[in-house]
C-alpha cells in the first residue's frame, strides 16, 4: 500500500516563521509533524510513502535522510508547486496499482488509517473522505447512509448542518480518469465534478484527536494541549478533555495558561515560536536560558518549579503548578512581625538559591550577558533608565553621557565589594509565589553569575510591597547573619555594595516602568513610579557621596515632571 503527504505548500499562514523552516516540520512534543504523518501511515500498513516539496525542500529531504523509515519515503520536488490535484495527478504511474493514501502534512491525527482503508475498500467510492465537526471548517453536505458512511452531495453546506473534511482520504485509481489534463489544479475541484456520480464517500470520525496548525495561534494551542496530553499521560483522543485556560501574567509578553485533567494540573508558559533566526533570537535565548536554568536550579534542590516538558519550536514550556499566590498577595494585611518572617523564609533560599545555584553553573546558559558586569549595569540599567524612563516617559532629552561618570560610580561601587553567586535579578515579590507553605522562586530566565547584593536589593526595596526602613534594615541585618554562618565576609563591605546595587536597582525598575507605560501600554505599571522615582532620590540623598552630586541633583529636578 502506498501513500502521498501533502507537504510542498508556503504555509502562508504561519509566516514569518515559515520563511526559515517548512510548516511540516513544525515540532509537536519535539517531533517533527511529518514524522506523526508518516507514523500513522506506516503504522497502516504503508510499504512506500511519497512526500511531495516545494518550498525549503532540502529540509524536507533533510528531514526524510535522517528518518529510521527512509528506505520507505521518497522526497518528489515539485519545480512549480501543483496544487493538492496536480501533485496526486503527478504521481499517476507510481499510485495507480492500488488504493492509496493521500493526507496532509500541516495536521495532527490519530485515527486509525486501516480502518478508513477498509471502509473504502468495502464501497465502490473513488474517494473516501474523512471527515468529522468541526464548526470552523464545516463546509461538506454529506448524506449519511449510516451513523459513520454516506455521499458527500457537494462542497458548501453551511456550517450549523456541514462536516469538516480533515484532509486525510483513501483513493481508487479510478479518479485519475476524472482529473483535467492540465498539471496544476485541486484535489477538491476534482470531487465537486464527481460528487454528482455519488462516487465521494465520507467517513465520519468521532472520539479522535485531529487539529489543523495553520496559523501560528492554532499551532501553539495544539502543543499546548499536547504537551499537557503528554505529561497527564492521556492518549491522543482524551486530550480534548483537558481544560486550558490562560491566566493573568505581568511585564513579560509571555502568555501563562493553566492546564487541568480531573486531579491534575500544570503551568505552561507561552514565549511564542521560537526560531534561531536573527529576528527573534532573543526569544530563542530566552526560551533555552528558561529550560536549561530551570533544570539546573531544580536538579540542585533549589525552591523553583520543576520543568515538566517543553517544545522548543512552539515556545511552549510545561512547569509544575505552584497555584495562584504571590507574596505580594500573602502579605497583604498581616502584621509587621508576621511579614518579617516570611522575608526571613524568602532570604534563606535566596541565599541556596545564590550558593548552591552557582555551584556546576554554565554561563552558556544565560541570555543577554554571561554575568553580571559593569557594562550590564551601564547598558540595561543606567542607560535604560535615561532612555526609557526619562526620555521616552517623561519627554525630556537627555544624553546617557551627561551622566556617564556617574553611572560608572555606580558601576563600580555595586561591584567593588560583591559577593558573587547566582544572582535572578528580578528578585521581587511578584517573582516569589507562596506554595504548600515555602516560599518558590519564578522566573529565573534571567539568571546569572552576579552578586547576592543585587537580589537582596530587589526584594527590599520592591515597589510592589512598601516596607518600612527599619524592616528593611532588620532584614539586612538578618541576611548578613546567616551568611555569616556559612562564609566569612566583610560586613561593612557587603553593606557598601548592597546600597549601590539599591541604586543601579532602582534605575532599572524606572525604566522597567517607563518602557512597560509609554512602549508596551500596560498602564498598570505607572502607579509604582513616583514611590519608585521618590526612592531613587532618597536613597542617593543618603548615601551622601559626592561622586553622585550632579546625579542626585538631576532626580531631584524630574519630581516635577511627574505633577
Amino acid at each position: 500500500m502506498k501513500a502521498l503527504i501533502l507537504a510542498a505548500g508556503f504555509g502562508t499562514r504561519l509566516l514569518p516563521y515559515t520563511q526559515h523552516l517548512p510548516k511540516p516540520l513544525f515540532t509537536i512534543n519535539g517531533r517533527p509533524v511529518l514524522d506523526y504523518a508518516v507514523r500513522n501511515l506506516l503504522d497502516a500498513g504503508c510499504t512506500k510513502i511519497f512526500i511531495n516539496a516545494h518550498h525549503l525542500a532540502d529540509a524536507i529531504a533533510k528531514f526524510v535522510d535522517n528518518h529510521r523509515s527512509k528506505n520507505l519515503l521518497e522526497v518528489v520536488f515539485e519545480p512549480v508547486i501543483l496544487d493538492t490535484g496536480g501533485a496526486i495527478a503527478n504521481l499517476g504511474s507510481q499510485l495507480a496499482d492500488d488504493d492509496f493514501f493521500v493526507v496532509n502534512a500541516d495536521v495532527i491525527c490519530d485515527f486509525d488509517l486501516s480502518y478508513l482503508m477498509a471502509c473504502h475498500k468495502a464501497s465502490d467510492a473513488l474517494a473516501t473522505l474523512l471527515v468529522h465537526d468541526c464548526y470552523r471548517f464545516n463546509t461538506l453536505c454529506v448524506e449519511q447512509a449510516t451513523p459513520e458512511l454516506g455521499i458527500v452531495r457537494h462542497f458548501s453546506q453551511p456550517p450549523e448542518s456541514g462536516l469538516a473534511f480533515t484532509g486525510i482520504q483513501a483513493i481508487s485509481p479510478g479518479l485519475f480518469e476524472y482529473m483535467p489534463p492540465e498539471t496544476i489544479f485541486s484535489s477538491i475541484d476534482v470531487y465537486k465534478k464527481v460528487c454528482e456520480l455519488e462516487k465521494i464517500c465520507a467517513l465520519t470520525a468521532k472520539q479522535f484527536y485531529w487539529r489543523d496548525m495553520g496559523t501560528p495561534q492554532d499551532y501553539q494551542h495544539t502543543s499546548r494541549e499536547c504537551l499537557a496530553g503528554k505529561i497527564f499521560g492521556l492518549t491522543p483522543s482524551q486530550i480534548p478533555g483537558i481544560d486550558i485556560q490562560a491566566i493573568a501574567g505581568d511585564g513579560s509578553d509571555r502568555l501563562w495558561f493553566r492546564a487541568r485533567h480531573r486531579e491534575k494540573s500544570l503551568i505552561i508558559s507561552d514565549h511564542g515560536i521560537c526560531l534561531d533566526t536573527a529576528r527573534n533570537n532573543n526569544d530563542t535565548a530566552q526560551l533555552n536560558a528558561f529550560i536549561k536554568i530551570g533544570q539546573h536550579l531544580a536538579g540542585k534542590g533549589i525552591a523553583v518549579p520543576p520543568i515538566m516538558g517543553h517544545d522548543t519550536i512552539s515556545g511552549q514550556v510545561a512547569v509544575a503548578d505552584l497555584g495562584s499566590t504571590h507574596l505580594v498577595d500573602h502579605i497583604r494585611g498581616m502584621k509587621e512581625e508576621r511579614i518579617i518572617k516570611w522575608y526571613q523564609r524568602v532570604i534563606d533560599r535566596l541565599i541556596d538559591f545564590s550558593f548552591k545555584g552557582i555551584e556546576d553553573f554554565d554561563t552558556s546558559w544565560t541570555c543577554q550577558t554571561p554575568s553580571y558586569s559593569k557594562q550590564m549595569i551601564l547598558d540595561l540599567e543606567c542607560r535604560y533608565f535615561m532612555q526609557a524612563f526619562v526620555n521616552e516617559y517623561l519627554g525630556r532629552k537627555e544624553r546617557f553621557e551627561n551622566f556617564a561618570r556617574q553611572f560608572s560610580h555606580i558601576a563600580d561601587n555595586a561591584l567593588i565589594h560583591a559577593m558573587n553567586g547566582l544572582m535572578h535579578r528580578d528578585c521581587q515579590s511578584k517573582n516569589i509565589m507562596i506554595h504548600d507553605g515555602h516560599p518558590w522562586f519564578i522566573d529565573f530566565q534571567s539568571a546569572r553569575p552576579g552578586p547576592i547584593q543585587y537580589d537582596l536589593a530587589s526584594l527590599l526595596i520592591d515597589p510592589y510591597v512598601t516596607l518600612s526602613r527599619s524592616v528593611r534594615d532588620e532584614l539586612l541585618n538578618y541576611t548578613l547573619e546567616k551568611i555569616g554562618l556559612q562564609v566569612s565576609f566583610d560586613m561593612a563591605a557587603f553593606i557598601h555594595s548592597f546600597r549601590y546595587c539599591c541604586i543601579s536597582r532602582n534605575l532599572q525598575m524606572l525604566g522597567a516602568f517607563g518602557f512597560l507605560t509609554r512602549i508596551k501600554k500596560k498602564n498598570q505599571f505607572e502607579k509604582y513610579i513616583p514611590a519608585a522615582l521618590k526612592g531613587l532620590e532618597c536613597r542617593l540623598i543618603n548615601l551622601n557621596d559626592p561622586g553622585l552630586a550632579g546625579l542626585t541633583n538631576f532626580v531631584q529636578n524630574l519630581q516635577g515632571d511627574l505633577k
